[in-house]
């Protein structure tokens, strides 16, 4: 008598493994799509905060939720190029007044306490009103950032926000959550 290999066996194992290599899929797909994504850090804008080539995550969910907050470090579709991610961090919301006088920046006529930025800068920007459904962002890097002051970028949509940087993740030796 010689012992065959059961055929029915080997089916149920491919199968089985086929489906969990499809559910893998479809869960990895519906997590980056709808929770959280990594980010790769280009450029120096958001320096001394955040470094170029830090790796992070976004929390996706946070805005199906809620908006953006004042003070958050975002990552949104750049207005001018929807190809292209910009990450900067949020100044005022949609109804907020912001103007910048020699480098001082005041939301609704309030000069905000700014220990991020890098250095001093010396721009200005008229007196404004954030339209409703909008946030108004900056750089930490002030004098090296593109950023609601320039008219490309100007007042960012609520729907071209992807996200909110919550976790730098590489290189290990940074690993930490973000404000």
């Amino acid at each position: 008598m010689t012992n065959k290999p059961d055929e029915s066996t080997w089916q149920d194992t491919a199968s089985d493994w086929l489906i969990s290599i499809i559910v893998a899929v479809v869960l990895a797909f519906c997590i980056r799509t709808f929770v959280v994504e990594p980010y790769l850090v280009s450029g120096s804008s958001m320096f001394p905060t955040l470094e170029n080539r830090e790796r992070l995550l976004v929390n996706k969910f946070i805005y199906f939720v809620g908006e953006p907050k004042k003070g958050e470090i975002v990552v949104f579709k750049y207005p001018s190029d929807t190809t292209r991610d910009f990450i900067k961090r949020v100044i005022a919301t949609g109804g907020d007044t912001v103007e910048i006088i020699d480098g001082k920046v005041f939301v609704n006529g309030e000069n905000i306490k700014e220990p991020y930025i890098k250095e001093p800068f010396h721009s200005n920007y008229r007196k404004t009103v954030v339209p409703m459904g909008h946030i108004f962002v900056l750089g930490d890097n002030r004098n090296n950032s593109e950023d609601s002051r320039f008219n490309d970028v100007g007042f960012v949509a609520n729907n071209l926000v992807k996200g909110k940087a919550s976790i730098i993740f590489w290189p290990i030796g940074n690993w930490r959550s973000l404000p």
